[in-house]
């Protein structure tokens, strides 16, 4: 499709980092959802779909207050009912609401739900980051098997393979369970003060708050400082780091190769145990941080609690679309050429133009497809628009062809035509074009 100019003075533009899905740009966007909803199949997922708008408790609590998304990015609203809520800034908090309020804990575990919709978060627009932007996610409800945390990072792999990208790199860590944490916290915390001055104004509100957000930043002074800390991995309990290493066995048998990342702890504080990312690098030795993750997740054992349910483990991630796609578009994704049609319906004079209407539905119905132009009055134009086309047959109807009943069928390749009963154009179509 040819590039659309913009007006030089453009009185409504779209909201600063909300971008329109043109034409040009849905296939992709299909093309993602395919291989995600064959790959949901195969692994048994069913797809949800959570409303767009949730009460802001709902991500106050289940992400946290302390959190990035809540502090800064979070679109809230007041309705005139008084109700408070927020536009979703991630699926994981709804999906689980969704999850109680719809009494799904009582279907056979574990459950497996995906998701496929736009997001929402008050962040600085860049490259490939925006503030209305489209997720995909898959979650797994009702089971503490660390076979789960393998195979959702499988499945993530899988769909990236299938997208053809390549040079994926995989980070994973364990931040074991909250009552691991607190040790380990309070280490952390006693290094990060005696670093205090060299952290940056965001650090250190995070070291008030909770000290593991540090780890988070991506400032470049921060990381330095990160590099030196002590390794949540050394204070893990029994339990967790069993857990870690039975994830990582998994992925040997897998053959998914990765990298440990003593510091990864993503920035969400629903997370438990099993936290990773998935990258990709310009070779598979070169990882640019700084590009950001493709995907992100992990385990969220004590969620559903905190949210007012029963006590269900969880294990999950999500991808960013539009970064998906931006690589796509990188490495030139070749979509499977589409087969264009080979007949052309023109058309003359008004009770012509009524047949063909309803012909043209007949060939949608026979699956046949065929292009036209009934808002041309003129035949040559049309005639004009099929050599264009280069289709190879052209089906004309005049005003005497419709009063008759019948059509004429041009071959454009060898420059022939015949008149053909109307009632069986259909039916000679579909045999000519399969030849």
């Amino acid at each position: 499709m040819a590039k659309i100019g913009r007006p030089k003075k453009i009185k409504y533009q779209s909201p600063k980092g909300m971008h329109d899905i043109l034409p040009e740009d849905q296939k992709y966007f299909q093309k993602v959802f395919d291989v995600c909803d064959k790959i949901a199949k195969f692994y048994g997922f069913g797809r949800i779909e959570t409303p767009i708008l949730e009460r802001a408790e709902l991500f106050t609590r289940g992400v946290g207050q302390n959190t990035d998304i809540v502090e800064k990015q979070m679109y809230i609203l007041k309705t005139k009912g008084g109700d408070v809520l927020a536009l979703r800034p991630e699926y994981t908090a709804s999906v689980v609401r969704a999850f109680i309020e719809r009494g799904m804990d009582a279907l056979p575990k574990p459950v497996k739900l995906w998701y496929f919709g736009p997001c929402f978060r008050h962040e600085k627009p860049q490259a490939g980051r925006f503030r209305q932007f489209w997720h995909l996610g898959f979650e797994v409800l009702g089971e503490r098997s660390s076979v789960i945390d393998a195979q959702i990072i499988q499945i993530f792999l899988n769909i990236l393979k299938e997208l053809k990208l390549k040079n994926l790199i995989l980070q994973i860590n364990s931040i074991g369970e909250p009552k691991c944490r607190a040790h380990y916290k309070k280490i952390l915390a006693g290094f990060l003060k005696s670093a205090l001055p060299g952290l940056c104004p965001d650090c250190k509100r995070r070291l008030k708050r909770n000290p593991l957000r540090v780890l988070d930043c991506k400032n470049e002074k921060c990381q330095r400082i990160i590099a030196q800390a002590p390794q949540i991995i050394d204070y893990l309990c029994k339990e967790c780091r069993s857990h870690f290493k039975e994830v990582l066995e998994f992925l040997d048998v897998l053959g998914i190769p990765y990298r440990l990342n003593p510091y990864l702890v993503r920035g969400l504080d629903y997370y438990t145990n099993t936290v990773f990312e998935i990258f990709i690098a310009k070779s598979p030795a070169e990882l640019d941080l700084n590009q950001g993750a493709l995907v992100g997740g992990g385990r969220y054992d004590g969620l559903a609690k905190l949210l007012g349910g029963k006590d269900t483990p969880g294990c999950g991630a999500a991808a960013g679309v539009e970064r998906i796609i931006g690589l796509m578009k990188q490495k030139e994704f070749k979509f499977p050429k589409e087969r264009a049609p080979q007949i052309f319906l023109a058309q003359l004079g008004a009770l012509a133009k009524q047949k063909a209407l309803v012909l043209f539905e007949e060939f949608r119905k026979a699956k046949v497809p065929v292009y036209e132009a009934f808002s041309k009055d003129s035949l040559r134009a049309q005639l004009a628009r099929a050599n264009r086309l280069g289709v190879r047959y052209t089906l004309i109807l005049g005003q005497k062809e419709a009063l008759e009943e019948k059509i004429i069928l041009r071959d454009m390749e060898k420059g022939t035509q015949k008149i053909q009963k109307l009632a069986k154009i259909v039916e000679i179509m579909k045999k000519k074009i399969k030849k």
